[in-house]
């Protein structure tokens, strides 16, 4: 028999009843039922019953053993009588007599259970990650990553792209978050960048002649923590294509999501062919550029409606509407909710209305408004008997922030909100450039790849702020999975781009030498888009935190609290990389 198994301990069955076998695993959980020793043996493939039973020559030294040691057991595969057999369990219908074990790895006492899974803090969790990992929903959520990951392969292959590596070690490029740097040994007081992206890269293996090409690209960026973005490192599926048109990238990547979320989405419904909401359109129904579909409510500008009002509340200001259908019986507490919820996210109040059946409306600004004030609104927002309509005012960027929030959540409160479904869009037609509110300088908006729409002829007649780009992002319950583009890839029109977000000539030439070099020996029209993993595996495996979809995350510092990073270096390696350090003075 093998040295430590015969079997895992998620593959025994009935079929197994008298066999001699011989299981390693962790003891995962221990009861002692009037002298009848159970002990859970778990391992990567599953979980299996051992039984000791009165008088066994081994019920005192295992009875000891501490939860989470590692042990090798040999015993008798047994039937469990009809009462105790658990369903739940593919090896429910068995259990194993123990005649002997070994204690492989004795286990110290833990800083938190593995079972039952308890709320541990999240630093004594990465802490020790490792202990984390063995708990059954992160173990669940990263066996998910790997298939995922092993599906995306799959299907990518067989739409006929090819896989292939981009340069971890590079040059740092305006992907607009910060670059991490890694000094360079042999060339003194220079750096290389870990890549934000294999953008130029894999635009590069365009104009090389690769025609398809995907990878699962690690990408690095050193910004700050959110609930659905990881600081320091993530992975994306990084695609481009090359004679293509912006629906031709649609096609694919509509094709690979909706396979991939109906595989592994537990039977939620996922919608398609994916809507196209322009950007402003978004911003304007929903509040803001990644839109929660689940919620079927919309908002309206009411601007029109209250210009020159009597109410000076809402004279002269952008007014954003949110009409929610069918409130007739929402008590009092409804409406008052939903005013704590807009202040929570920064509003002052929220204002509202409720349509009677005579179409009268009633509310705390209802005696402000005019007759001619309820007929325009009630048109605009399409109101009728029962609908309760609330209100934001102020500055555009202000109250697309916060009615945004409010749509959801009203939506979710008065039933107007899907539940298990994954609603897609693709938001299209972002403006090229924007104005630096602190600089007024124009910038770039998006990707400074990108291809105008109109192209040169755009860049050199129209405002800046009027152009738009062949820039998409796809968008999933709320969660942005990607942006993608177009590209440029005519040298006049890459010049005339920089030239309008300040950089000159020599900047560019400097900077993107060898994307422009290569534009100059016949570049295609291509395109691509890069959905992150994982934020594709946080709604998959139902996560509100992308850390719990991440084998060893970086905490909301960016350390890594198991195995010390960052670090300080010595000063011997400091001098071999040409470095010295600039204290920060001390407060």
């Amino acid at each position: 028999m093998h040295r430590y198994r015969s079997h895992t301990c998620g593959e025994l069955r009935a079929t197994d009843v008298d066999a001699n076998v011989r299981l390693s695993g962790w003891l995962h959980n221990r009861r002692d039922l009037g002298g009848i020793l159970f002990v859970d043996l778990r391992d990567h493939y599953g979980l299996v019953q051992l039984v000791v039973r009165p008088g066994s020559p081994v019920y005192e030294a295992l009875s000891s053993q501490s939860k989470e040691s590692v042990l090798r057991v040999d015993g008798r595969v047994v039937a469990r009588s009809a009462e105790n057999v658990n369903p739940e369990l593919p090896t429910g219908e068995v259990e194993v007599e123990v005649t002997a074990f070994e204690v492989l790895g004795a286990a110290d006492p833990l800083p938190f259970p593995v079972f039952p899974e308890d709320n541990a803090n999240e630093e004594a969790r990465l802490t020790n990650r490792f202990l984390d990992l063995r708990r059954q929903r992160m173990h669940r959520n990263i066996m998910l990553r790997t298939q995922v990951i092993s599906f995306l392969r799959r299907e990518m292959t067989s739409l006929g792209f090819n896989e292939l590596a981009t340069p971890i070690l590079s040059a740092t490029s305006p992907e607009g978050a910060r670059d991490f740097l890694v000094p360079s040994r042999v060339h003194p007081g220079k750096f290389y960048a870990l890549p934000q992206a294999p953008q130029q890269f894999k635009q590069l293996l365009m104009i090389a002649g690769f025609d398809r090409y995907f990878q699962i690209a690690p990408c690095f960026r050193d910004e700050d923590s959110r609930a659905d973005r990881s600081p320091g490192e993530f992975y994306q599926l990084d695609v481009e294509m090359s004679f293509v048109e912006q629906e031709d990238v649609f096609g694919v990547i509509e094709r690979v999501m909706t396979d991939l979320f109906t595989e592994f989405g537990g039977g939620r419904e996922v919608t398609s062919p994916f809507p196209r909401i322009p950007f402003r359109e978004s911003l304007v129904k929903y509040g803001n550029d990644k839109p929660d579909l689940r919620a079927k409510l919309e908002l309206v500008d009411v601007s029109a409606v209250f210009a020159g009002s009597g109410f000076k509340a809402f004279a002269d200001k952008h007014v954003r509407a949110l009409a929610v259908p069918d409130t007739a019986g929402q008590p009092r507490k409804f409406f008052d909710q939903m005013g704590e919820y807009a202040v929570e996210q920064g509003a002052k109040g929220l204002a509202w209305v409720r349509v009677g059946d005579d179409l009268t409306l009633t509310g705390p600004i209802a005696k402000f408004l005019t007759d001619e004030d309820v007929s325009a609104l009630l048109a605009a927002v399409d109101a009728k008997p029962g609908t309760a309509i609330f209100f934001g005012a102020g500055e555009f960027d202000e109250v697309s922030k916060i009615m945004g929030a409010v749509r959801v959540e009203a939506a979710k409160r008065a039933g107007h909100f899907e539940e298990n479904v994954f609603r897609f869009c693709w938001v299209v037609d972002f403006p090229m450039f924007e104005k630096n509110e602190d600089t007024g300088a124009i910038e770039f908006s998006h990707n400074p790849f990108s291809m105008p729409q109109g192209g040169l002829e755009a860049l050199e007649t129209k405002d800046p702020l009027d152009i738009l780009a062949w820039q998409y992002d796809i968008v999933c319950n709320g969660i942005e999975l990607s942006s993608g583009a177009i590209r440029n890839h005519e040298p006049a029109v890459m010049y005339k781009a920089f030239e309008i977000a300040g950089y000159d000539q020599d900047t560019v030439e400097a900077e993107f030498g060898g994307m422009l070099r290569a534009f100059h020996f016949g570049a295609p029209p291509h395109g691509g888009i890069a959905p992150g993993v994982d934020r594709m595996v946080m709604l998959l495996a139902d996560e509100p935190n992308i850390r719990e979809t991440i084998a060893f995350p970086l905490n909301q510092q960016a350390q890594d609290l198991l195995m010390g990073a960052p670090s300080e270096v010595d000063e011997a390696r400091l001098r071999e990389l040409h470095i010295a350090l600039r204290k920060a003075p001390v407060k």
